[in-house]
């Protein structure tokens, strides 16, 4: 269950992030790739910064900013 609920957060994470820098989304499945590499780059830089996610809109919040960096991050190499 817990997988499956994973696949969510990183698909509400990437449709989130792909709003916020491009303003649409990339699709089911490039959603949720975007979410899990976000959530990954999210974890590293929110332990970084000293700072926790809690439950599952923290765990959303901290994927969120990953994803946009992320997506910036690759704005930037495309240029």
């Amino acid at each position: 269950m817990s997988f499956i609920v994973f696949l969510i957060l990183g698909a509400l994470a990437g449709w989130l992030a792909g709003n916020i820098m491009k303003g649409r989304g990339f699709g089911l499945l490039g959603n949720i790739i975007v979410g899990i590499v976000g959530s990954v780059l999210g974890g590293f830089l929110f332990s970084a910064l000293g700072l926790q996610a809690f439950g599952f809109i923290g765990s959303l919040i901290m994927a969120t900013v990953g994803a946009v960096v992320l997506l910036f991050l690759i704005s930037l190499i495309k240029r």
